[in-house]
């Protein structure tokens, strides 16, 4: 696998500065040579400042043709008659062979947003899922000769990376303690990074950060699915209210014992505690009726 290596390169600023200190010099040489000939003939004269011209013009265009800028945070990936030469990282106005070939890549931090998939989760259930990847490049010579158009790359794996990590956990635990994609979604961001990572090295990409931007059932089971949630948290919210009736029950009636207010056989002993789990547990008011006669 082809990988990145840093090749040095000549300042372009003197570079440039004898480029057209040649191309000018040349051209005024040539044309006073032309116009002014010492002891020369005609033809010879003609000559000499033909030549001297086109030499100048030359040298002048070939070490213009071998400069090149890198802008911050970029790369130029260099190659002579498709070998793989090195890579220049360094910002500025550079000089090399101009027969190198020269491919600008952008090092700069990218991002983007998959589309919503449509996947099945762990138990079979179709959600909608999208994430969004923060990258960049980290080798620029894999980027540019290990895969074709990096960028497309990058996208179409992402995308292919989250749909597997979305059929390997369940939209809402089904126990205690599972790990599940609307629960943890700090762990599920790093699992999603850690495939997308897996299949993006070999492209010289590093992921950032990869996180859930949106997440939900599927429009033809999301009704469903609702009630079901508000199913659990009835029952959830009921259970929590019958533990806590239970213990107020108890501790009224283990205070009426310890204090001697009343004494109370099995059967009315029942009947209160029924009387007070139906004043504790009601969803609406309950209407008191009093006994005025005897307990008994």
């Amino acid at each position: 696998m082809m990988q990145e290596r840093i090749k040095q390169s000549v300042p372009g600023i003197p570079v440039l500065l004898l480029a057209l200190t040649v191309g000018v010099g040349g051209v005024i040489a040539g044309f006073l040579i032309f116009v002014h000939g010492v002891n020369a003939d005609g033809l010879v004269q003609i000559m000499g400042g033909i030549g001297l011209f086109l030499a100048s013009l030359f040298v002048s265009i070939f070490m213009l043709a071998g400069l090149y800028k890198v802008e911050p945070n970029q790369s130029a990936v260099l190659s002579l008659f498709g070998k793989y030469v090195g890579t220049n990282r360094s910002q500025g106005l550079h000089f090399n062979n101009p027969f190198f070939s020269k491919k600008k890549i952008s090092l700069r931090v990218r991002n983007f947003e998959s589309g919503r998939m449509k996947v099945n989760d762990l138990g079979g259930s179709p959600i909608e899922i999208a994430a969004i990847v923060v990258w960049e490049v980290a080798d620029s010579a894999e980027a540019v000769f290990n895969v074709d158009e990096y960028e497309s790359f990058v996208q179409i794996q992402s995308e292919a990376a989250i749909r597997s990590m979305a059929t390997s956990y369940p939209y809402d635990p089904q126990e205690e303690g599972d790990t599940s994609l609307r629960s943890h979604q700090a762990e599920i961001s790093e699992r999603m990074k850690s495939e997308i990572q897996d299949r993006l090295t070999k492209a010289g990409i590093t992921v950032i950060e990869s996180r859930i931007s949106h997440l939900a059932y599927s429009p033809e089971i999301a009704q469903a699915m609702l009630q079901r949630q508000q199913a659990g948290a009835i029952i959830a919210a009921r259970r929590l209210i019958v533990d806590g009736a239970v213990g107020m029950v108890e501790a009224a009636l283990n205070s009426l014992k310890e204090k001697g207010v009343v004494e109370l056989d099995d059967e009315r002993r029942a009947a209160m505690v029924s009387n007070l789990l139906v004043v504790l547990c009601s969803d609406r008011a309950t209407q008191p009726v009093v006994n005025t006669g005897s307990i008994y």
